[in-house]
């Protein structure tokens, strides 16, 4: 074999043996990498609230009655003292043919007994008018010494027994007035409006008029329509909208992280971006199904508005928010991605991105939110951390940059 082609042969070898070795050596990691930063960070609560308002009035029926059309409207402004609505008794119940003509015999009964008691209240008129003239006639004849003292005692003492059974007559009359009056109440049907020269006009105290018990403003109408009404129906709120306060249920693990005065962030929705101050925090906590069908203890956080007004008069009570609570703030922290964060072991780490490297690193977390991490060790602003690093991805791999930068 000529020289030429050995030359040939151990080139192409050579050749081969690099495309072999290109071939199988392992390839660079594509990753998407994050700059560190210096940057204010802020741990918070995120949860949904609502707003309500902070002095809530619910006026109710202070009497079985009738109630009439309420002329109010939501929103309409109402002064202290004001009529909202009015009561009036209500009518009785429909009575049967039965029960109204044994009502009526009722009444026909009372009459006559009426009558029988002013006929034995006028017998014993006329007998005490005779003990009396009887009792004059024996004290002008004992005078005269015809009689004897014992006759005059007798006649003392039967005018007494007259006029006892004549105060009893009268007692009984008056017992049948009212027996009469009651009988016939049993038929009459209340009327709170009676007509008079053609017109309908309303009776002297059978309107009960419901005054609001502050300023403001009708929130809500729950009973508008007449209707009748019992003991302490409600029927309608009242309160100033202008007071509004944010309540938000959050976890009781949460809440033990959750001062009074720590700042909140809202967002009211349509552009509205509100600032808030923690009130404070009740202290029960109440049991909540989760839409996962999880039962979560949760507390109430009632927020104070610190925005001015302007900025939330377009809000009303009920209307739903988006609240951030801070638990943690830095004005100036190393700030880095949560997407590059994972568990080594029983610590934080992330693959720092150096020299077409991995590198891993185990960090110090001061704290972290939904977006971000505050990194109190570990890292210096401008590295290059790998974000959602893959099981590709170990210490001392090389990588190939993609995104970010």
């Amino acid at each position: 074999m000529k020289r030429r082609q050995w030359m040939l042969i151990a080139v192409g070898s050579v050749l081969l043996a690099g495309a072999l070795v290109w071939a199988f050596q392992p390839r660079p990691v594509p990753v998407e990498v994050a700059s560190v930063k210096r940057a204010p960070f802020e741990q918070t609560v995120d949860e949904d609230g609502k707003t309500r308002v902070r002095d809530r009035y619910i006026v109710s029926a202070p009497l079985a009655g009738k109630l009439a059309r309420i002329e109010l409207e939501p929103g309409d402004p109402v002064t202290a003292g004001m009529t909202v609505a009015r009561l009036s008794p209500a009518a009785p119940s429909m009575l049967d043919a039965r029960t109204a003509r044994e009502l009526t015999e009722r009444v026909g009964a009372t009459e006559a007994a009426l009558l029988q008691a002013k006929a034995n209240a006028a017998r014993t008129d006329a007998a005490l008018a005779q003990a009396r003239s009887d009792l004059a006639r024996q004290k002008k004849l004992k005078g005269d010494g015809f009689i004897a003292e014992s006759a005059v005692e007798q006649a003392e003492l039967a005018a007494q027994v007259q006029a006892q059974a004549n105060a009893a007559a009268q007692f009984a009359v008056d017992g049948a007035l009212h027996d009469l009056a009651q009988a016939k109440a049993a038929l009459m049907r209340a009327h709170a409006l009676e007509k008079k020269d053609g017109a309908r006009i309303e009776r002297p105290g059978t309107a009960w008029p419901i005054e609001s018990p502050v300023a403001g403003r009708v929130l809500k109408l729950v009973q508008k329509s007449e209707t009748v009404v019992g003991v302490g129906q409600p029927l309608l709120e009242i309160a100033d909208p202008s007071r509004l306060e944010i309540v938000v249920d959050v976890l009781s693990t949460e809440a033990t992280r959750i001062a009074p005065g720590a700042p909140v962030h809202i967002d009211a929705g349509g552009g509205i971006l509100l600032e808030g101050r923690v009130r404070f925090v009740e202290p029960a906590a109440f049991t909540k199904v989760s839409a996962l069908g999880i039962e979560e203890q949760r507390v109430n956080v009632v927020i104070d508005l610190v925005s001015a007004a302007e900025q939330w008069r377009r809000l009303g009570d009920g209307f739903r928010v988006d609240v951030r609570i801070v638990v943690a703030a830095q004005t100036d922290a190393v700030v880095v991605p949560v997407a590059a964060l994972f568990r080594d072991n029983d610590q934080w780490a992330v693959f720092v991105a150096s020299d077409g490297r991995a590198a891993k690193r185990r960090v110090k977390l001061g704290g972290r939110n939904n977006s971000d991490a505050w990194v109190e060790q570990g890292l210096q602003p401008d590295e290059k951390v790998i974000v959602y690093p893959s099981d590709s991805v170990a210490d001392g791999k090389r990588v190939q940059v993609i995104r970010g930068g």
